[in-house]
């Protein structure tokens, strides 16, 4: 679970507080899965409200801790534009972090 919120916090560009707030939990409840610094069990509505915060099937993060292959995330039904500029801006992130990686291994195959 730490790996999937990770990931998705640099794909979104957010911080930990950003997630906490849009999925109405405390910060330190984000903190806690992220760095699996406490192994409580979480209740399914604050794993459903972190999944859909974070753009994903709502039952995503309950499926991985159950270890349960998670379901895709779902398209709104109206499909909206806003949901498909939300998805644009995340591919424009992730390439971007994959442009960084190839310049920091260009310039570490450089310096040997």
């Amino acid at each position: 679970m730490a790996k999937v919120i990770t990931d998705r916090l640099v794909v979104l560009g957010w911080r930990q507080r950003q997630l906490a707030e849009r999925a109405n939990v405390s910060q330190a409840i984000v903190r806690e899965l992220q760095y699996d610094t406490n192994r409580r069990r979480r209740s399914a509505r604050t794993l459903e409200a972190l999944s859909v915060a974070l753009g994903l099937h709502p039952s995503h993060l309950l499926d991985v801790a159950l270890g349960v292959v998670p379901k895709p995330a779902q398209l709104p039904d109206d499909h909206s534009q806003e949901f498909f500029v939300a998805w644009v801006e995340d591919q424009a992130r992730l390439m971007s972090l994959v442009e960084d990686l190839h310049r920091k291994v260009d310039e570490l195959r450089r310096s040997r």
